[in-house]
């Protein structure tokens, strides 16, 4: 798994490469929460674009960035999903809390 996060204005987008499950999940947590705390981040938007697999793992990963940035007063946003993964977050009710965009030019619109 590669994690690649990149900052454009106070918004963290964070490209990850590879599956999201509970050997990797651990190992992203930190990735990002060192980098968002270093940044001093508001936002984030995870690029899903090079995702083939995620679990439940991934989706704790995703609520706990969530409370991360919204104690921040931030959003978090998901672009360019999978169509299995799409699934995961379809039944799981992520999308009552994230908002999914179909850009990373669409979603920093969006954030502010």
């Amino acid at each position: 798994m590669n994690v690649v996060c990149t900052m454009e204005k106070r918004n963290m987008i964070i490209k990850i490469q590879g599956e999201i499950d509970h050997h990797t999940s651990e190992a992203l947590r930190e990735k990002i929460d060192k980098a968002y705390e270093r940044y001093n981040a508001k936002n984030i938007i995870f690029d899903f674009s090079e995702i083939p697999f995620m679990d439940s793992s991934g989706i704790g990963v995703i609520m706990g960035r969530y409370r991360n940035s919204s104690q921040k007063g931030g959003q978090v946003a998901i672009v360019h999903l999978q169509p299995q993964i799409e699934r995961v977050f379809q039944l799981s009710g992520l999308y009552k809390i994230i908002h999914r965009y179909e850009t990373i030019d669409e979603a920093l619109k969006m954030l502010q």
